[in-house]
């Protein structure tokens, strides 16, 4: 099983080794309730990395209201066990007193993307997103971080974060992970009903066959999906909808 540590300080000293003995560092950040789409960020950074490292933290700023962050499956055993299939070797699994010493009196906010799309319709959330992404890369001090290109909004603005901040971390992309009927593997998607999950197929289906972003709005809308927007923008269609209190998001190259 990976070794788990609950304070900076225990990763630091670890690291410090690490990085005395010539070991790359390859860091996957999560909010646990972890899947298939996670355990292919840890392969990755297994593939490219001596060491891997993986956070499980169920960040409260990101969440818009307080009884979705309440009800967030927290399951570590569960998902060390995963973690330990997928060859991660140290978990970092701190508090929210650890993480946010001073409260949340310091953020990182983005004045542009973030306010569009999903921003739009989740005020503050990238904030949060930003925030936590950007200590957890400085505490990990590590070589590369993976994300999936499912949250494709938020991978832009945590590259375009390290960018701006001249963070050393090199940000590497993963290729979202579906099931066989092309739902977007999600932590969320547990949370659907049956007759939900049996609808949540035609997200992906319309993002992909419609010809225009408002003629896959049309379509999903007609199928009983809530949408809060599909949109096409620099090759790639956007959108999020809900099913129940549900939200699904997910994105294709066009």
């Amino acid at each position: 099983m990976p070794r788990v540590v609950n304070t900076i300080a225990e990763w630091r000293a670890l690291r410090a080794a690490h990085r005395a003995a010539g070991r790359t560092v390859g860091f996957v950040p999560t909010m646990g309730a972890l899947h298939a789409g996670h355990a292919s960020l840890f392969h990755a950074a297994r593939r490219d990395c001596a060491v891997v490292l993986a956070s499980v933290f169920v960040n409260p700023t990101q969440f818009d209201e307080k009884h979705d962050f309440e009800l967030y499956p927290r399951m570590l055993d569960q998902d060390c066990a995963l973690m330990d299939a997928a060859g991660v070797d140290v978990v970092f699994a701190p508090s929210v007193a650890e993480m946010y010493p001073n409260g949340t009196r310091y953020a990182v906010t983005e004045n542009q993307f973030s306010r569009e799309l999903c921003g739009a319709h989740r005020p503050g959330h990238f904030d949060g997103v930003l925030t936590v992404v950007m200590k957890l890369l400085q505490i990990a001090d590590a070589d590369r971080a993976y994300f999936g290109d499912k949250d494709q909004q938020q991978l832009q603005l945590i590259r375009g974060m390290v960018e701006a901040f001249f963070l050393p971390t090199q940000i590497v992309p993963c290729p979202t992970v579906r099931e066989a009927d092309g739902l977007a593997m999600s932590s969320r998607n547990a949370r659907l009903s049956p007759a939900e999950r049996a609808l949540a197929p035609q997200f992906h289906q319309a993002l992909v066959a419609a010809p225009t972003a408002a003629a896959a709005r049309v379509q999903l809308e007609a199928a009983g999906f809530r949408v809060d927007y599909v949109e096409d923008r620099d090759g790639r269609r956007y959108g999020a909808v809900r099913l129940g209190a549900t939200r699904l998001i997910d994105n294709v190259a066009r």
